[in-house]
């Protein structure tokens, strides 16, 4: 029951993601040029950061926000997501929420 339900928002996630390719790809691109002009930190560094601190939770991947210059973290704990905001500019975590 938990695996159908799970693959079924993981599924959706997918779709969404692949219904908004070019927004996506503006996003990524942002944060590659932001990166390479030193505007923020590394995601590697990011992560480096707060995957250690979320103990018992699988990672799922990132979003990145240019607008607010916010990495959103994504973990799978017990069934349920959890999205960790970070200060792509400091690396601090600014925000959590399940």
């Amino acid at each position: 029951m938990v695996v159908r339900f799970l693959m079924a928002g993981l599924m959706a996630v997918s779709g969404v993601a692949q219904a908004m390719p070019d927004q996506l790809l503006r996003d990524h691109q942002a944060a590659r040029t932001a990166r390479a002009q030193g505007r923020i930190l590394p995601l590697r560094e990011i992560e480096g950061r707060v995957v250690p601190q979320m103990r018992g939770a699988q990672y799922l991947g990132f979003d990145y926000d240019p607008d607010r210059g916010i990495y959103t973290l994504k973990f799978l704990r017990d069934g349920a997501v959890i999205w960790v905001d970070v200060d792509a500019r400091t690396g601090q975590v600014v925000g959590r929420s399940r």
